[in-house]
């Protein structure tokens, strides 16, 4: 009887701590019927397939359990269709030739507001070259085009920057704000420090801080830093080239490789 009690008090505590996520989907792209889908996440490091399942008539469903939140991404064969937050209740997947879009639980209507935002000023953008060549067109001299247009493409880049900085902060303690904060540096070649991400870092919890990818960010953007000012990444200036190294333009940059770090 104690060995059982034991054995379904295990049971009840795995289970308390689990997630337990059901993707319903559905597609009007009758091309999709008969492919099959994955969700895939990364862990460890890897690409983990979760779970797969056939589209069927335009539908498709997920379901499975998770020690924790965690974003996947909806996959066709080797190809990311789209983001999915896989948290408890019940997600609905939208798939059209206009739209992808996720819904249905809290962190999922946020990722999609934001990228519905997101995209709205990708258009904003995309816009601008009508715009300049309708004013070409026009006849509207040359210098007033380029002063016009390039103050429209600095507001809307502001905007886009307010906005990635605003839903990170936002979103700090949840799993959306290490994937944004993934999705805004994975611009660099290599972890750099930004006035941005300085800014956002000023402000974060140490729940953010402690993130595997956040906290493998920063600390190597701050060596690149030291690194990029000619010190070590102790904070001692850098000993300088050899007597015997050849002679070459002065190059503090170069006295130690910017050090990248792996995509989670």
């Amino acid at each position: 009887m104690n060995k059982l009690f034991y054995l379904f008090a295990a049971l009840a505590a795995f289970t308390s701590c689990s997630t337990a996520y059901h993707v319903e989907g559905s597609s009007s792209i009758t091309s999709l019927d008969g492919s099959k889908l994955y969700l895939k996440a990364i862990k460890n490091q890897e690409l983990k397939n979760l779970d797969s399942c056939d589209v069927v008539h335009g539908k498709f469903q997920f379901s499975g359990v998770l020690d924790t939140v965690r974003i996947a991404s909806l996959f066709m064969d080797d190809e990311s269709i789209m983001p999915v937050v896989l948290e408890e209740g019940e997600i609905t997947i939208q798939i059209d030739r206009a739209k992808q879009s996720v819904s249905g639980t809290a962190l999922n209507d946020s990722l999609y507001h934001f990228i519905d935002l997101h995209n709205q000023l990708d258009n904003r953008i995309n816009e601008l070259e009508h715009k300049q060549n309708q004013m070409i067109l026009e006849g509207i001299d040359e210098a007033e085009i380029v002063q016009q247009v390039q103050a429209e493409a600095n507001q809307i880049a502001q905007e886009r920057e307010q906005l990635m900085t605003n839903s990170i902060i936002e979103n700090f303690d949840n799993a959306l704000g290490p994937y944004l904060f993934e999705m805004l540096t994975s611009v660099y070649r290599y972890p750099i420090l930004t006035p941005q991400i300085e800014f956002i870092m000023s402000k974060a919890s140490k729940k953010f801080k402690n993130d595997p990818y956040v906290n493998d960010y920063y600390t190597t953007a701050q060596e690149n830093e030291k690194r990029m000012q000619g010190f070590d990444v102790d904070g001692t200036p850098a000993p300088p080239p050899a007597a015997s190294a050849p002679t070459a333009p002065a190059d503090t940059t170069a006295t130690a490789p910017l050090v990248k770090i792996p995509q989670q």
